[in-house]
Protein backbone atom coordinates (compact mmCIF):
# COMPACT_ATOMS: atom_id res chain seq x y z
CA UNK A 1 0.00 0.00 0.00
CA UNK A 2 1.26 3.48 -1.09
CA UNK A 3 2.35 5.73 1.79
CA UNK A 4 -0.10 8.18 0.89
CA UNK A 5 -3.20 6.43 1.45
CA UNK A 6 -1.67 5.24 4.31
CA UNK A 7 -1.87 8.36 5.29
CA UNK A 8 -5.19 9.01 4.39
CA UNK A 9 -6.34 6.17 6.26
CA UNK A 10 -4.81 7.25 9.09
CA UNK A 11 -6.17 10.66 8.79
CA UNK A 12 -10.05 9.27 8.21
CA UNK A 13 -9.61 6.85 11.29
CA UNK A 14 -9.08 10.27 13.34
CA UNK A 15 -11.54 11.79 11.63
CA UNK A 16 -13.89 9.16 13.15
CA UNK A 17 -12.17 8.81 16.16
CA UNK A 18 -13.00 12.87 17.13
CA UNK A 19 -16.32 12.52 15.78
CA UNK A 20 -17.16 10.10 17.95
CA UNK A 21 -15.91 11.31 21.16
CA UNK A 22 -17.77 14.54 20.10
CA UNK A 23 -20.91 12.85 19.48
CA UNK A 24 -20.69 10.89 22.49
CA UNK A 25 -19.89 14.23 24.57
CA UNK A 26 -22.87 15.83 23.25
CA UNK A 27 -25.27 12.72 23.02
CA UNK A 28 -24.38 10.38 25.92
CA UNK A 29 -26.49 7.55 24.26
CA UNK A 30 -26.33 5.49 27.60
CA UNK A 31 -27.80 7.96 29.54
CA UNK A 32 -30.81 8.71 27.28
CA UNK A 33 -31.40 4.47 27.16
CA UNK A 34 -31.59 4.69 30.80
CA UNK A 35 -33.65 7.68 30.79
CA UNK A 36 -35.98 6.07 27.92
CA UNK A 37 -36.68 2.78 29.78
CA UNK A 38 -37.42 4.86 33.20
CA UNK A 39 -40.24 6.54 31.77
CA UNK A 40 -38.58 10.21 31.28
CA UNK A 41 -38.59 11.63 28.34
CA UNK A 42 -35.55 13.26 26.99
CA UNK A 43 -35.14 14.94 23.59
CA UNK A 44 -31.64 14.43 22.43
CA UNK A 45 -31.10 17.35 20.51
CA UNK A 46 -33.31 20.22 22.77
CA UNK A 47 -32.28 18.59 26.12
CA UNK A 48 -28.79 16.60 26.11
CA UNK A 49 -27.18 18.85 23.61
CA UNK A 50 -28.50 21.99 24.97
CA UNK A 51 -27.35 20.92 28.44
CA UNK A 52 -23.88 20.57 27.23
CA UNK A 53 -24.06 23.91 25.36
CA UNK A 54 -25.43 25.74 28.70
CA UNK A 55 -22.45 24.27 30.70
CA UNK A 56 -24.68 21.57 32.47
CA UNK A 57 -23.47 18.22 32.99
CA UNK A 58 -27.07 16.22 31.55
CA UNK A 59 -25.59 13.07 34.18
CA UNK A 60 -26.47 15.82 37.08
CA UNK A 61 -29.74 16.16 35.70
CA UNK A 62 -30.80 13.34 34.00
CA UNK A 63 -29.88 10.55 36.73
CA UNK A 64 -32.23 13.21 39.78
CA UNK A 65 -34.88 13.61 37.20
CA UNK A 66 -35.30 9.74 37.04
CA UNK A 67 -35.04 8.68 40.76
CA UNK A 68 -37.84 11.64 40.78
CA UNK A 69 -40.02 10.24 38.20
CA UNK A 70 -39.78 6.89 39.98
CA UNK A 71 -40.22 8.24 43.27
CA UNK A 72 -43.84 9.75 41.83
CA UNK A 73 -42.56 13.51 42.00
CA UNK A 74 -43.27 15.80 39.27
CA UNK A 75 -40.13 17.89 39.07
CA UNK A 76 -39.73 20.45 36.01
CA UNK A 77 -36.16 20.16 34.17
CA UNK A 78 -35.47 23.77 33.66
CA UNK A 79 -35.87 24.49 37.36
CA UNK A 80 -33.26 21.83 38.24
CA UNK A 81 -30.63 23.11 35.89
CA UNK A 82 -31.41 26.56 37.13
CA UNK A 83 -30.44 25.00 41.08
CA UNK A 84 -27.55 23.63 39.59
CA UNK A 85 -26.36 26.73 37.87
CA UNK A 86 -27.21 28.36 41.17
CA UNK A 87 -24.44 26.51 42.69
CA UNK A 88 -27.18 24.15 44.30
CA UNK A 89 -26.55 19.90 44.71
CA UNK A 90 -29.45 18.89 42.43
CA UNK A 91 -29.05 15.11 43.53
CA UNK A 92 -29.25 16.30 47.92
CA UNK A 93 -32.33 18.15 46.68
CA UNK A 94 -34.10 15.34 44.80
CA UNK A 95 -33.17 13.13 47.79
CA UNK A 96 -34.79 14.82 50.32
CA UNK A 97 -37.78 15.61 48.80
CA UNK A 98 -38.63 11.90 47.95
CA UNK A 99 -37.28 11.07 51.88
CA UNK A 100 -40.08 14.32 53.09
CA UNK A 101 -42.51 12.99 50.68
CA UNK A 102 -42.18 8.94 51.93
CA UNK A 103 -42.35 10.70 55.36
CA UNK A 104 -45.78 12.68 54.63
CA UNK A 105 -43.42 16.06 55.17
CA UNK A 106 -45.01 18.64 53.51
CA UNK A 107 -41.70 20.16 51.69
CA UNK A 108 -41.54 21.97 48.21
CA UNK A 109 -39.09 21.77 45.91
CA UNK A 110 -38.37 25.57 46.34
CA UNK A 111 -38.15 25.40 50.33
CA UNK A 112 -35.49 22.50 49.50
CA UNK A 113 -33.82 24.27 47.13
CA UNK A 114 -33.86 27.39 49.53
CA UNK A 115 -32.19 25.08 52.16
CA UNK A 116 -29.77 24.20 50.09
CA UNK A 117 -28.49 27.14 48.88
CA UNK A 118 -28.44 28.22 52.46
CA UNK A 119 -25.51 26.11 53.12
CA UNK A 120 -27.47 23.50 55.25
CA UNK A 121 -27.34 19.93 54.17
CA UNK A 122 -31.10 19.52 53.65
CA UNK A 123 -31.16 15.39 53.33
CA UNK A 124 -29.63 15.54 56.68
CA UNK A 125 -32.63 18.02 58.03
CA UNK A 126 -35.09 15.89 56.64
CA UNK A 127 -33.68 12.86 58.39
CA UNK A 128 -33.48 14.62 61.28
CA UNK A 129 -37.18 15.67 61.19
CA UNK A 130 -37.95 12.23 60.50
CA UNK A 131 -35.61 10.64 63.59
CA UNK A 132 -34.88 13.20 66.10
CA UNK A 133 -31.53 13.93 66.90
CA UNK A 134 -30.08 14.05 70.87
CA UNK A 135 -27.50 17.02 71.55
CA UNK A 136 -24.85 16.61 74.24
CA UNK A 137 -24.24 19.65 75.94
CA UNK A 138 -20.74 20.38 77.98
CA UNK A 139 -20.23 20.34 81.77
CA UNK A 140 -22.11 23.72 82.96
CA UNK A 141 -21.64 24.64 86.02
CA UNK A 142 -23.49 27.23 88.42
CA UNK A 143 -23.85 27.96 92.10
CA UNK A 144 -26.50 27.45 94.05
CA UNK A 145 -27.78 30.26 96.70
CA UNK A 146 -26.05 28.26 99.61
CA UNK A 147 -22.60 28.82 97.47
CA UNK A 148 -22.06 24.81 96.59
CA UNK A 149 -21.07 24.36 92.93
CA UNK A 150 -22.94 21.72 90.87
CA UNK A 151 -21.98 20.69 87.69
CA UNK A 152 -24.56 19.36 85.28
CA UNK A 153 -25.11 17.61 82.02
CA UNK A 154 -27.75 17.69 79.90
CA UNK A 155 -29.04 15.43 77.00
CA UNK A 156 -31.21 17.82 74.86
CA UNK A 157 -33.37 15.43 72.03
CA UNK A 158 -34.44 17.92 68.91
CA UNK A 159 -36.00 17.66 65.68
CA UNK A 160 -35.52 19.67 62.62
CA UNK A 161 -38.08 22.33 62.00
CA UNK A 162 -38.35 22.78 57.96
CA UNK A 163 -40.06 26.26 58.32
CA UNK A 164 -37.04 27.57 60.37
CA UNK A 165 -34.33 25.84 58.69
CA UNK A 166 -33.67 29.11 56.40
CA UNK A 167 -32.47 31.71 58.55
CA UNK A 168 -33.31 29.74 61.93
CA UNK A 169 -30.39 29.22 64.59
CA UNK A 170 -28.39 25.85 64.74
CA UNK A 171 -27.21 23.38 67.14
CA UNK A 172 -24.56 26.20 69.17
CA UNK A 173 -27.43 28.41 70.09
CA UNK A 174 -29.95 25.52 71.35
CA UNK A 175 -26.66 24.67 73.79
CA UNK A 176 -26.07 28.07 74.78
CA UNK A 177 -29.38 28.64 75.63
CA UNK A 178 -29.65 25.42 77.59
CA UNK A 179 -26.69 26.20 79.59
CA UNK A 180 -28.36 29.28 80.56
CA UNK A 181 -31.24 27.85 81.32
CA UNK A 182 -29.74 25.67 83.34
CA UNK A 183 -27.21 27.91 85.14
CA UNK A 184 -30.79 30.11 85.85
CA UNK A 185 -32.60 27.05 87.72
CA UNK A 186 -29.58 26.02 90.03
CA UNK A 187 -28.52 29.50 90.48
CA UNK A 188 -32.73 30.06 92.09
CA UNK A 189 -32.54 26.48 94.00
CA UNK A 190 -32.20 27.10 97.71
CA UNK A 191 -29.73 24.96 98.58
CA UNK A 192 -27.39 22.24 96.42
CA UNK A 193 -29.15 19.47 98.19
CA UNK A 194 -32.62 20.76 95.97
CA UNK A 195 -30.95 19.96 93.03
CA UNK A 196 -29.69 16.55 93.86
CA UNK A 197 -32.74 15.40 95.36
CA UNK A 198 -34.64 16.40 92.27
CA UNK A 199 -32.60 16.84 88.66
CA UNK A 200 -35.72 16.28 86.92
CA UNK A 201 -37.09 19.68 87.99
CA UNK A 202 -34.10 21.51 86.11
CA UNK A 203 -34.94 19.89 82.80
CA UNK A 204 -38.82 21.16 83.30
CA UNK A 205 -38.21 24.59 84.25
CA UNK A 206 -35.52 25.02 81.42
CA UNK A 207 -38.11 22.97 79.11
CA UNK A 208 -40.49 25.39 79.65
CA UNK A 209 -38.27 28.42 78.61
CA UNK A 210 -39.62 27.98 74.98
CA UNK A 211 -35.88 27.72 74.46
CA UNK A 212 -36.00 26.61 70.39
CA UNK A 213 -38.06 30.37 69.74
CA UNK A 214 -36.12 31.76 65.95
CA UNK A 215 -33.84 28.18 65.82
CA UNK A 216 -33.91 25.84 63.09
CA UNK A 217 -35.46 22.88 65.32
CA UNK A 218 -37.84 22.01 68.26
CA UNK A 219 -36.82 21.18 71.19
CA UNK A 220 -38.51 17.54 72.52
CA UNK A 221 -37.17 17.04 75.45
CA UNK A 222 -34.48 18.07 77.55
CA UNK A 223 -32.92 15.36 80.14
CA UNK A 224 -30.08 15.59 82.99
CA UNK A 225 -27.26 13.11 82.50
CA UNK A 226 -25.81 13.71 85.28
CA UNK A 227 -25.42 15.70 88.34
CA UNK A 228 -22.19 16.64 90.35
CA UNK A 229 -21.27 18.86 93.56
CA UNK A 230 -18.10 21.07 92.69
CA UNK A 231 -16.31 23.05 95.26
CA UNK A 232 -17.71 25.48 97.79
CA UNK A 233 -17.57 28.60 95.86
CA UNK A 234 -18.83 30.89 98.85
CA UNK A 235 -16.14 29.88 101.29
CA UNK A 236 -13.55 30.23 98.48
CA UNK A 237 -15.37 34.17 98.13
CA UNK A 238 -15.05 34.46 102.03
CA UNK A 239 -11.81 33.41 102.14
CA UNK A 240 -10.36 35.48 99.04
CA UNK A 241 -12.83 38.84 100.89
CA UNK A 242 -10.78 37.98 104.23
CA UNK A 243 -7.72 38.09 102.40
CA UNK A 244 -8.29 41.01 100.63
CA UNK A 245 -9.89 42.65 103.89
CA UNK A 246 -6.03 41.88 105.30
CA UNK A 247 -4.20 43.23 103.29
CA UNK A 248 -6.08 46.04 103.45
CA UNK A 249 -5.49 46.70 106.91
CA UNK A 250 -2.01 46.03 106.77
CA UNK A 251 -1.73 48.45 104.42
CA UNK A 252 -3.52 51.36 106.26
CA UNK A 253 -1.38 49.71 109.29
CA UNK A 254 1.29 50.70 107.71
CA UNK A 255 0.53 53.93 106.38
CA UNK A 256 -0.03 54.78 109.79
CA UNK A 257 3.33 53.64 110.96
CA UNK A 258 4.92 55.72 108.22
CA UNK A 259 2.61 58.87 109.48
CA UNK A 260 3.74 58.71 112.70
CA UNK A 261 7.34 58.05 111.61
CA UNK A 262 7.50 61.12 109.79
CA UNK A 263 5.45 62.79 112.42
CA UNK A 264 8.08 61.77 114.82
CA UNK A 265 11.41 63.00 112.80
CA UNK A 266 9.33 66.41 111.90
CA UNK A 267 9.49 66.38 116.10
CA UNK A 268 12.55 65.74 116.68
CA UNK A 269 13.57 68.54 113.81
CA UNK A 270 11.83 71.00 115.38
CA UNK A 271 13.29 70.16 119.17
CA UNK A 272 16.66 69.98 117.37
CA UNK A 273 16.00 74.07 115.87
CA UNK A 274 14.54 74.78 118.96
CA UNK A 275 17.86 73.56 121.16
CA UNK A 276 19.99 74.96 118.21
CA UNK A 277 18.21 78.63 118.76
CA UNK A 278 18.12 78.29 122.75
CA UNK A 279 21.90 77.85 122.72
CA UNK A 280 22.04 80.16 120.10
CA UNK A 281 20.19 82.42 122.80
CA UNK A 282 22.77 81.81 125.86
CA UNK A 283 25.58 82.45 124.17
CA UNK A 284 23.95 85.80 123.16
CA UNK A 285 23.68 86.02 127.63
CA UNK A 286 26.91 86.78 128.49
CA UNK A 287 27.54 89.49 125.89
CA UNK A 288 24.08 91.20 127.61
CA UNK A 289 24.79 90.97 130.26
CA UNK A 290 28.73 92.19 129.64
CA UNK A 291 27.03 95.05 127.92
CA UNK A 292 24.38 96.10 130.95
CA UNK A 293 27.58 96.46 132.98
CA UNK A 294 29.10 98.55 130.71
CA UNK A 295 26.28 101.03 130.23
CA UNK A 296 25.24 100.24 134.21
CA UNK A 297 21.96 99.01 133.88
CA UNK A 298 23.01 95.91 135.51
CA UNK A 299 25.25 96.14 139.02
CA UNK A 300 26.78 93.71 141.05
CA UNK A 301 24.65 92.81 143.67
CA UNK A 302 22.00 92.49 140.90
CA UNK A 303 23.83 89.71 139.50
CA UNK A 304 24.80 88.07 142.59
CA UNK A 305 21.16 88.08 143.28
CA UNK A 306 20.67 86.58 140.06
CA UNK A 307 23.16 83.70 140.69
CA UNK A 308 21.33 83.19 144.12
CA UNK A 309 18.71 82.73 142.68
CA UNK A 310 19.64 80.22 139.71
CA UNK A 311 21.48 78.52 142.18
CA UNK A 312 18.38 78.20 144.30
CA UNK A 313 16.29 76.71 141.51
CA UNK A 314 19.05 74.07 140.80
CA UNK A 315 19.29 72.63 144.18
CA UNK A 316 14.77 72.61 144.04
CA UNK A 317 15.33 71.10 141.16
CA UNK A 318 17.86 68.52 142.04
CA UNK A 319 15.85 67.41 145.49
CA UNK A 320 12.97 66.97 142.85
CA UNK A 321 14.61 64.74 140.51
CA UNK A 322 15.67 62.53 143.96
CA UNK A 323 12.66 62.42 145.54
CA UNK A 324 11.33 61.23 141.95
CA UNK A 325 13.91 58.67 141.85
CA UNK A 326 13.15 57.48 145.65
CA UNK A 327 9.39 56.77 144.75
CA UNK A 328 10.46 54.67 141.90
CA UNK A 329 13.21 52.64 143.76
CA UNK A 330 10.42 52.22 146.58
CA UNK A 331 7.84 51.22 143.82
CA UNK A 332 9.65 48.96 142.47
CA UNK A 333 10.56 47.26 145.89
Amino acid sequence: MAPGNVMFMVFILFVIIVFLSLFMYFIPLGLWISAYFAGVRVAIFRDLVGMRLRKVPPREIIRPKISATKAGLDVRQDRMEAHYLAGGNVNAVILALISADKANIPLTFERATAIDLAGRDVLQAVKVSVNPKVINTPVIAAVAKDGIQVKATARVTVRANIDRLVGGAGEETIIARVGEGIVTTIGSAGTHKEVLENPDSISKTVLGKGLDSGTAYEILSIDIADVDVGENIGAKLQADQAEADLKVARAKAEERRAMAQAREQEMKARVQEMSAKVREAEAQVPKAMAESFRNGNLGVMDYYRMRNIQADTDMRTSISDSGQDGKDQIHDV
